[in-house]
């Protein structure tokens, strides 16, 4: 059963034989990298890297799931990076839009 599992994996239009499978598993690495980058400090983010990586996981994750063959690979890399863009927006927005208030209401009592 497991021989004709792998077997189907390794045919399919995604699989491994093909570009379908291997770029997305590439793109894992931005990811990462973007995970990694959560114990950066948030003024040292950038929104236009942030709202790319935030793009392209959304428009991609759509995407995913139109083109034939479903490629799930490519789909879950791409939520991921959303989610991680989300995120690093969220940190450098709260850091540079509400830190300096909740600092300066802090002082003040």
């Amino acid at each position: 059963m497991a021989s004709a599992a792998l077997k189907a994996f390794w045919n399919h239009p995604a699989g491994p034989k093909t570009i379908h499978f291997w770029a997305p598993t590439f793109k894992w690495g931005i990811t990462i990298a973007n995970i990694a980058d959560f114990a950066k400090p948030p003024e040292k983010l950038s929104y236009p890297q942030q709202i790319a990586v935030t793009a392209t996981g959304i428009i991609w994750s759509r995407y995913s799931t139109v083109i034939r063959p479903r490629n799930w690979n490519l789909f879950t890399v791409n939520v991921f990076m959303g989610g991680t863009g989300i995120y690093q927006l969220s940190r450098k927005i709260k850091h540079d839009y509400f830190e300096d208030k909740a600092v300066e209401t802090a002082k003040e009592v």
